[in-house]
């Protein structure tokens, strides 16, 4: 396959914060450094997929913010950026909104399925439900250690959907006569739990026997236990308060005996409160989640970096079939308005009694937290790992939002709706999806009819919106040439190859407007 190659530097400013994906920090005489190259084609260690990409040995956290925010992640030293009209399984970059995030059912039964184990030492019967799924439709680059997109979650459709069924039946919906507008929104209900969050029509929340045949129609429906306990709670407080919370009830137009009022303490706990229930003196495990920055110069990552290694390498040889040649490494720095951790990559190890079980790499961002990877031991998937680490970095952006209010999204890598195995990603909401050509922020709900039209997708409706950070004054893009830099309207005089202008404008269009003047373009 024929490439393009353009070399990039650009400026390592002074208490700039950075992202050091190699460990080496080179800067000649002119104070320059972070040499990136642009190839046109496949990443390495790719599916057959068309991309544009830049190795990198470090950049900026804005840089990185910037360039995700139009449609790029990376993976270890390699930043790449999907052809999207062009590849076979075009890949959406979704973010979750922390703030208004409320753990699903299957979530909740992660969360207490660990809480079991810790308190009590059990540990679920039967397969696992939510082994994690293949990384490599995602951004797998073989050899980069701790350092590719992926965060593998997977739930128990038939579980979930039982148990969404059993909810509508408890709520009265098996009665003799239902609106057709009740149906359907029964039904939207039952296809957002399922995970891909689009109306699922094949789902039957309701259907009348034929004559002769099923439950006698003219008889009460069964009732369970449960329905009749709070049948007769509501009965007891219509008798305490007659004209009071039962006719707020009736006011919001809920059916008196399926909606009983609910007493403050019943009120749903939050994520943090089902993450940090306080367990029993004697609990049987404990777990401890660190995060560390991920640098040889920190003391913590240096002495863990051994058994952390081994555990990717196990992780990788059971679950991809694929070990590591070598590692990368970041570095995060702590401007005074940030997070007080900083900006840069960090590790969240996640300890049991006094063993790491499983490690999460992410980038912290000044918008967000971004999920790079997560690998653990294979010996406690019944944990679930995959799920429970994408609910403890979603509480970990909450509580981060606190110090520095900019940062409120928690971003999942891509998500392909063309995938079975990476829709999951759909089922953290609320959530949005990068618009392909006009790099704005689209709610999930609609873009998921389109995308099941066709793969390809502009999710801005307005025909005439345009990239707003587009590269508009290509003259104005910085060039770092025979050791000097220089606006690429001056550099551009000095050259003869026709072919040079096609590449910078290239260049130009995939990294913005913004980062064409922050950046370097290297000519040789």
């Amino acid at each position: 396959m024929q490439s393009l190659e353009v070399r990039i530097m650009k400026t390592k400013w002074k208490n700039a914060s950075s992202l050091d994906l190699n460990g080496e920090n080179q800067q000649d005489a002119n104070g320059l450094c972070d040499m990136i190259t642009v190839l046109k084609g496949r990443r390495p260690g790719s599916t057959p997929n068309r991309d544009s990409g830049m190795w990198a040995h470090s950049m900026t956290v804005q840089d990185y913010q910037d360039l995700i925010d139009r449609g790029w992640r990376r993976s270890g030293k390699y930043v790449y950026k999907p052809v999207m009209n062009q590849t076979c399984c075009p890949q959406y970059t979704i973010r979750c909104r922390p703030l208004q995030f409320q753990p699903s059912k299957s979530h909740k039964k992660v969360l207490k399925k660990m809480l079991k184990f810790l308190a009590k030492g059990e540990v679920p019967k039967g397969s696992c439900e939510d082994e994690p799924m293949d990384s490599t439709m995602d951004d797998a680059v073989a050899g980069d250690f701790a350092l590719i997109n992926k965060l593998d979650i997977q739930c128990d459709l038939k579980t979930l959907s039982d148990d969404i069924k059993e909810s509508l039946e408890s709520e009265g919906k098996n009665s003799k006569k239902e609106e057709p507008q009740e149906l359907l929104q029964s039904q939207d209900f039952v296809g957002e739990k399922l995970g891909s969050g689009e109306p699922s029509h094949s789902v039957k929340v309701h259907t009348v026997p034929k004559p002769g045949k099923g439950a006698d129609l003219s008889k009460p429906p069964c009732r369970k236990a449960k329905e009749i306990r709070k049948e007769r709670k509501r009965l007891k407080l219509m008798q305490q308060n007659p004209a009071g919370e039962l006719e707020g009830f009736q006011a919001q137009g809920h059916p008196p005996s399926l909606f009983p009022p609910k007493a403050k303490s019943n009120q749903p706990k939050s994520l943090e409160d089902l993450i940090f229930e306080s367990l029993p003196e004697n609990a049987s495990h404990k777990l401890e989640v660190r995060l560390v920055p991920v640098s040889f110069e920190d003391p913590e990552f240096k002495s863990s970096f051994s058994q952390s290694f081994s555990l990717y390498v196990k992780y990788q040889v059971a679950i991809h079939q694929d070990p590591p040649d070598e590692c990368g490494k970041t570095e995060a720095e702590t401007p005074p308005n940030g997070p007080d951790c900083g900006y840069g990559s960090f590790h969240q190890q996640y300890w049991l009694d006094g063993k790491i079980i499983a490690v999460g790499v992410i980038d912290i961002l000044p918008n967000c937290v971004s999920s790079v990877y997560l690998y653990y031991d294979p010996d406690y998937s019944f944990l679930s790992l995959g799920v429970y680490s994408a609910l403890r970095e979603i509480a970990f952006t909450r509580q981060l939002h606190e110090k520095t209010s900019q940062l409120s999204y928690y971003y999942m890598g891509f998500y392909i709706h063309s995938c079975p195995k990476m829709k999951y990603k759909g089922q953290y909401r609320p959530s949005d999806l990068l618009c392909p050509e006009t790099y704005v922020w689209v709610p999930i709900e609609q873009c998921l009819p389109s995308l099941e039209n066709s793969k390809y997708c502009r999710f801005n409706q307005d025909p005439e919106a345009v990239d707003e950070d587009r590269s508009t004054e290509p003259d104005r893009l910085q060039v770092f040439h025979k050791r000097a830099i220089m606006p690429y309207g001056v550099y551009k005089k000095q050259q003869k190859d026709p072919s040079e202008e096609a590449a910078v404008l290239q260049y130009a269009s995939l990294v913005g407007q913004k980062c064409s003047e922050r950046m370097l373009l290297f000519r040789n």
